[in-house]
């Protein structure tokens, strides 16, 4: 079987990780062997790198080189083996959060950002590495903010203002604009099932699931 690569993207508060789970089960009720992850993080390395940036205080380039670094470890230790196989991995986050958060909301040079994006991501075949699908959770930041607020300690980035948020989500809705063939937008503050119902039509809609 091909691999397929598959990203979940968001502010937080999105919801996005109440559904990647459940995405994770349908896939194995069908057969697909399945690798389940996140970014920063995935590999023993990479989760070092994520509980630095997730907690310390730093310069952004620091900051947005800890990104890139955790994630070339995450890809040639985890993904592109795993895709190799022919498995599915879904992943909680991957370089579009990157362009939102720290290119968005840190207002960090994006042309920066993509000249790390060619260097860490290409393939072997010359290609560079994106995910076949992603699975972009929109919604207001206000309404984010009320459900993080009830949420568990905040990181640094959870516990940034609104405003902040805003920029977040204009460098996500900048980055699935510039390639709308691979997003999938789900509007985010629905009822649970109904937004359940969205992500498995944007998968279906490829022909992935039953």
């Amino acid at each position: 079987m091909t691999g397929i690569f598959i990203s979940f993207e968001g502010i937080d508060g999105a919801g996005k990780s109440t559904h990647i789970e459940a995405l994770a089960q349908a896939f194995r009720e069908q057969g697909r062997a399945l690798v389940l992850t996140r970014e920063p993080g995935g590999t023993p390395l990479s989760e070092q790198l994520r509980a630095l940036a997730l907690n310390e205080a730093m310069d952004p380039l620091t900051e947005a080189l800890l990104m890139f670094a955790a994630r070339r470890e995450h890809l040639v230790q985890v993904i592109e083996p795993a895709l190799a196989r022919g498995d599915v991995v879904l992943c909680d986050r991957f370089t579009d959060a990157t362009f939102a958060y720290q290119g968005g909301g840190r207002g960090f040079d994006r042309s920066v950002l993509a000249q790390l994006e060619q260097w860490v991501q290409q393939r072997v075949d010359g290609g560079l590495r994106q995910p076949d699908l992603t699975i972009l959770f929109d919604i207001a930041p206000a309404v984010a903010a009320a459900r993080l607020s009830t949420a568990r300690v905040p990181d640094k980035f959870e516990s940034q203002s609104q405003a902040f948020f805003q920029r977040v989500a204009d460098g996500y809705d900048a980055r699935a604009s510039g390639e709308p063939a691979r997003f999938a937008r789900v509007q985010a503050d629905q009822p649970r099932e109904a937004v359940w119902r969205d992500v498995l039509a944007a998968i279906r809609g490829k022909g992935w699931l039953a």
